[in-house]
């Protein structure tokens, strides 16, 4: 064992685990203030129940030895995953590489959350992103980081291009898709609530960025710095091409423009991130803007309700960033492949294959999960409570309670009552008494 490494991964794991809360910061201030809880509890869900699927039968599956496109069993409940250190991380306890990889698990099912926000029954939602992570999550890392045949093929994934974001993002699509639209999705405007909080998400993210990027080497080296670099310098190029297409296209440089912009940026670099050069690193986050920023304009457009844009921020975000790390990928920094501009044209298409098995696999699965949990749980909220506001209708709760009373739901959901303290008549909403 290495303490100097033990150490660096013991704090990139707790600064991956901090992104979860930050994207609930993130995608909480996007959503209209009615659902701001519950956009915010799909992801602090996740830090239970995929955690917990995680430890039970999601990192046996991704990490014990198997097939080439599953593992085993041997690590069920943590079975044999101790304080020695084992494969693949030799120089850390294996049990904190468990954790470091449960982390990844966890963020990524709540990834999705932000296509089908404000719509979604939550108790559907939980069902759903726990079998996610088993049935759609696990194989796949598996795939590219435990031994499967992604990994043994050469496919260069260094923290997630293809593991999370292109899976999170294909599963956003299916859900956003079989949902359907919010009741009143391109009738009025749907806008930010709080961009204060999106803009500390993002910075949260970015911050927690720099243990996913680089606490993916393993160990305290010149590949976890090259990976921190990259992570630094990628999400600002991204940045400062979006500020500029902004201006041009509206001649306004908006918040919420330069936090998805710092999300996009951070996305592409991934895959990339311990594969390419600091100066390619930011060559790449100026490429990624564009792709993203015009699926984004071009949805709104459309009748897909992708409440948060997480097809457009992550799904093709991480789908250019795979490519681009064939095209941009050096052995001279990372010790492992050329790519296409270093005279590698292979690489490119070991890529490409890597993203087109993921989207296959990805949407298929996540669709047919979806049917088999609408079968015993309805997906989507009646009208009524939609309406309402899922905050009250799913949890009970407000996000900004005027602290003078209380909501009464009435089981019928026709309508809700506020129920002063002391003084005045009942305030109706949605019916009447």
């Amino acid at each position: 064992m290495n303490a100097a490494d033990t150490s660096w991964m013991l704090v990139s794991t707790a600064l991956v685990l901090l992104m979860t809360p930050a994207l609930a910061f993130f995608y909480g201030g996007l959503v209209r203030s009615k659902n701001a809880l519950n956009t915010m509890m799909m992801s602090v869900a996740a830090l239970g129940v995929v955690g917990v699927a995680w430890a039970l039968a999601g990192y046996s599956l991704a990490f014990s030895p198997g097939g080439p496109g599953l593992g085993g069993l041997t690590h069920a409940f943590l079975r044999g995953v101790g304080l020695e250190p084992g494969p693949p991380a030799a120089t850390i306890p294996h049990v904190l590489f468990m954790a470091f990889q449960g982390t990844f698990a966890i963020i990524t099912a709540a990834l999705i959350s932000g296509a089908i926000v404000e719509r979604m029954r939550f108790s559907a939602y939980l069902a759903f992103i726990t079998l996610w992570s088993l049935v759609v999550y696990a194989p796949v890392a598996h795939w590219v980081w435990g031994g499967g045949f992604l990994g043994k093929l050469g496919a260069l994934d260094f923290a997630g291009g293809t593991v999370v974001h292109i899976n999170a993002g294909v599963a956003a699509l299916v859900a956003a898709v079989l949902l359907g639209q919010r009741k009143d999705y391109a009738r009025q405007a749907t806008l930010p609530h709080h961009v204060p909080f999106t803009l500390l998400g993002a910075g949260l993210l970015w911050f927690g960025w720099f243990g996913f990027n680089g606490g993916s080497a393993l160990a305290a080296n010149g590949l976890a710095a090259l990976a921190f670099a990259n992570t630094f310098l990628a999400p600002m190029g991204t940045l400062v091409v979006w500020t500029l297409l902004d201006l041009r296209r509206s001649g306004k440089a908006t918040a919420v423009g330069a936090a998805t912009a710092i999300v996009v940026g951070l996305v592409a670099v991934t895959p990339a991130s311990g594969f390419v050069s600091p100066i390619a690193a930011l060559a790449l986050g100026a490429l990624a803007a564009f792709p993203s920023y015009f699926a984004i304009v071009w949805r709104a457009r459309t009748r897909l309700d992708d409440s948060l844009d997480v097809v457009a921020a992550h799904g093709l975000g991480g789908t250019v960033g795979a490519l681009l790390t064939g095209v941009f990928a050096q052995k001279s920094w990372n010790g492992t492949a050329d790519g296409l501009l270093s005279g590698n044209p292979r690489q490119f298409f070991v890529q490409l294959l890597a993203v087109l098995v993921t989207i296959v696999f990805s949407a298929a699965a996540t669709f047919v999960l979806l049917k088999l949990v609408n079968l015993v749980v309805p997906l989507k909220v009646g009208t009524r409570e939609e309406g309402l506001g899922l905050d009250v209708s799913q949890h009970g709760e407000e996000a900004y309670g005027s602290g003078e009373g209380a909501i009464l739901v009435l089981p019928d959901a026709r309508l809700s009552v506020t129920v002063p303290i002391a003084g005045t008549e009942p305030a109706v909403e949605g019916g009447r008494i």
